[in-house]
């Protein structure tokens, strides 16, 4: 059975393989002809291949699924074109015993994909917006057209918003606008500063303008009357540091979509989100759907193996694998779907993470069962069917 078991992961991992590097050639094709346009004086041909060798390792985790699909289809097929499944069924290897098998197969895949999907991606992604802001002046993620805005609580129950404009390559932040309000949501003060950095808990400003509003200017307005003190004040600041619960790890996440952050760092910003009062659906959504993406490919390999052992029964294998690959790829969209519909229909984050996952799982777990035991199913029906007994 070890031999078996090491014939099958042989076959299974090298088709997977090369089905892998010929998507994320494709893919990465495709993007070099899309970026093309940005090719110039500041940004050579060289830094377009820097900056998509980058983007490499977020192409790969979105790929796996399919790519291991595909790969473990092509091999089983192969190896039923061959007869080779047969000699697994006469040796006394069943279909459970092959799922098992198969399931054993994918542990290193499903640890590769967690290595990559929590060191090896949100590394890469952070390196690619640090890339992409140095070469092409602009970063991706959570940016408006304003720059990147939060909101967290501040000292005798106020509150504050803090606008970043840009984030610099070596982690500093510059354009800052600072809005601190009173309890009762009343404007405190406003500031401007022209850049910064974080260091110990603090964003510290530099070249601060500061408007600070006056506690009387609300009910100095409404009694229409000239106030004996000025409503404002501007003070210019040379360097101010601010106590913030903001940190660069924290304002990395705003930039990384929440599917392609680490776990901890998605933990942490789900943390901060919720402490603040802050709309945090999206990120637990995402944290669910990361904690299942290794069933994800469970749930690929279990869809391959009844494709796999159709073959041994009838001909057409080029047929049956292509439907298998679209049933894969159907799942996949579905899958992807489910996040879209889950968010619009406020549903609980776990069954929109994992329900499409079960609901594949045991349509191809039933489709197998069914399989391995169709003579069975077959004797019942026409045991039930009266029109199929022989007449006396």
């Amino acid at each position: 059975m070890r031999t078996a078991r090491r014939y099958l992961a042989r076959e299974i991992n090298r088709s997977c393989a090369v089905v892998l590097l010929a998507l994320l050639g494709l893919f990465t094709f495709f993007a070099l002809i899309e970026d093309l346009e940005d090719v110039g004086e500041k940004f050579t041909l060289l830094n377009l291949f820097y900056l998509q060798g980058l983007q490499m390792p977020t192409r790969l985790y979105e790929l796996l699924p399919i790519g291991l699909l595909i790969g473990a289809i092509l091999a089983l097929a192969s190896l039923a074109q061959r007869n080779e499944l047969v000699i697994f069924r006469v040796s006394g290897v069943s279909g459970m015993k092959l799922m098992r098998m198969l399931w054993v197969i994918t542990i290193p895949w499903v640890i590769g994909a967690f290595v990559l999907s929590e060191i090896v991606t949100p590394a890469a992604e952070i390196k690619t917006s640090e890339t992409t802001l140095q070469l092409l002046g602009r970063a991706g993620g959570g940016r408006l057209n304003s720059g990147y805005w939060f909101k967290e609580e501040a000292p005798e129950n106020g509150t504050r918003v803090i606008n970043i404009a840009q984030l610099k390559p070596n982690g500093g932040v510059a354009g800052i606008t600072l809005y601190e309000f009173r309890e009762g949501q009343e404007l405190a003060t406003y500031s401007e500063a022209v850049d910064g950095y974080f260091a110990d808990g603090a964003l510290i400003m530099n070249q601060v303008t500061e408007t600070a509003v006056n506690a009387q200017a609300v009910s100095a307005l409404a009694d229409a009357k000239v106030p004996e003190m000025p409503v404002t004040q501007v003070n210019r600041i040379e360097q101010r540091s601010l106590p913030t619960s903001l940190t660069p790890e924290r304002l990395i996440a705003r930039i990384l979509t929440p599917e392609r952050m680490s776990i901890s760092v998605l933990t942490d910003y789900i943390s901060y989100l919720e402490a603040n009062n802050l709309q945090t659906d999206r990120e637990v959504v995402a944290l669910w759907r990361k904690l299942a993406y290794p069933f994800t490919l469970l749930v690929m390999i279990t869809i391959a193996a009844p494709i796999g052992f159709m073959q041994t029964r009838r001909g057409g294998v080029g047929g049956k694998v292509f439907v298998g690959i679209l049933l894969g790829v159907g799942f996949f969209m579905i899958n992807q779907l489910a996040l879209n519909v889950g968010m619009l229909s406020k549903w609980a984050p776990w069954v929109t993470a994992l329900v499409p996952n079960l609901a594949a799982l045991g349509l191809a777990l039933g489709a197998l069962i069914l399989m391995e035991n169709q003579h069975n199913v077959r004797r019942f029906v026409v045991s039930r069917n009266p029109f199929s007994r022989p007449a006396r």
